[in-house]
């Protein structure tokens, strides 16, 4: 009787896409013990990898508690290449559901301009207005493209 032949599975070597995920995986592990995001280069740089892979415009809120620590974040809408429609009612939901004190509102500019657009700036005012019914803070909006551009910095909050 023969032994019956080992069979050597190969791994297939991990995409582009697999690896930008490894690496925001990696970055977010180092968020979620507790520090606090009141630092706009650690905000951006966090973002940056969470949200420069992806080829269609995505919008994503961090929902943070009183001290700024990240309870979650969170995709909410997802658009097309240069555009993704923005609910404030289903933000308003996000929010209270996670019990966040304060946001950080971001999205992706597939194109790789990080200039906030008009449409950027309302919404971003917008958002703003009805979180302030419900006492919930916006500490800021980042826009990812091949750089990464705070509201906050520019005064644009």
């Amino acid at each position: 009787m023969h032994p019956t032949p080992i069979k050597h599975y190969v791994t297939p070597p991990m995409t582009e896409h697999q690896i930008l995920e490894k690496a925001s995986e990696i970055i977010a592990s180092k968020f979620i013990d507790g520090i606090a995001f009141t630092d706009v280069k650690t905000t951006k740089e966090y973002l940056t990898f969470k949200l420069a892979h992806h080829k269609r415009e995505v919008f994503a809120v961090m929902f943070l508690n009183s001290r700024h620590q990240l309870i979650e974040y969170k995709e909410i809408f997802h658009g097309t290449i240069d555009s993704a429609h923005i609910y404030p009612r289903e933000m308003l939901k996000a929010v209270l559901k996670l019990n966040a004190s304060t946001v950080i509102l971001a999205h992706n500019h597939p194109s790789g301009s990080s200039v906030p657009s008009d449409a950027d700036i309302a919404i971003t005012q917008r958002l703003t207005k009805a979180l302030e019914l419900i006492d919930v803070r916006v500490l800021d909006h980042v826009i990812v493209g091949e750089t990464a551009t705070s509201f906050a910095e520019k005064g644009l909050l």
